[in-house]
This record gives structure tokens, sequence and C-alpha cells, in this order.
């Protein structure tokens, strides 16, 4: 599974603090025997504790990740949600077949 930080919206300022992370812009992709599945979506942070505040150059996708894990977001099902996609692209749950009038 690949777990993806693609952008993050800060406050320019918050108290002495600066580019202060608000919000997380997240993917979950996987490819399984040549099917690709994703989910898309974005998380709210809460505000820092100005006693662990990290330096927004010196943020990792890591730690990123963990914020959004503990923030919301269900890892385990947006996992299983990706795997269950690709499980519908392999074996189609509904199916619209050729009318039986149809020539």
């Amino acid at each position: 599974m690949n777990w993806n930080i693609s952008r993050l919206d800060c406050k320019v300022s918050e108290g002495d603090l600066s580019d202060v992370c608000i919000v997380a812009h997240w993917q979950c992709s996987d490819t399984v025997d040549g099917y690709s599945a994703s989910v898309y979506a974005t998380c709210s942070l809460p505000s820092p504790d100005p006693e662990s505040f990290t330096p927004y150059a010196s943020l990792t996708q890591e730690q990123v990740l963990e914020w959004i894990w503990a923030n919301g977001v269900d890892k385990d099902a947006t996992e299983a949600a990706v795997l269950q996609q690709i499980e519908n692209q392999k074996n189609p749950p509904v199916v619209a077949p050729p009318l039986p009038w149809a020539a």
C-alpha cells in the first residue's frame, strides 16, 4: 500500500509559530495484478503544542502521516477500501450485459 501526502495547507502564523499546518491532503493507493485503486481526502490538523512544534522545513512525510492517522483517518479501513476497489474491478459486483432482444 502506498501512502502519500500531496499538499499541506498552512497558516502563515499562529502566535509565535510560522507555517503552521492545518490541513493535510493525502492519498492511499495500490496496484494488484494490473488493477489500480486509490482514496484521496484531506485531514484537518489540530493546533500544535508550541513546546513540540516541528518547523515546516523539518517535517517528514512519515510524521505527517502519523498526524493524519492520529486525527481521524482510519489506516486499516482506508487500505481495506482500496483493496475492495481492486477486487470490484477484478470481479464486478454489478454488470450490464447486452439486452437479450438486441442482436
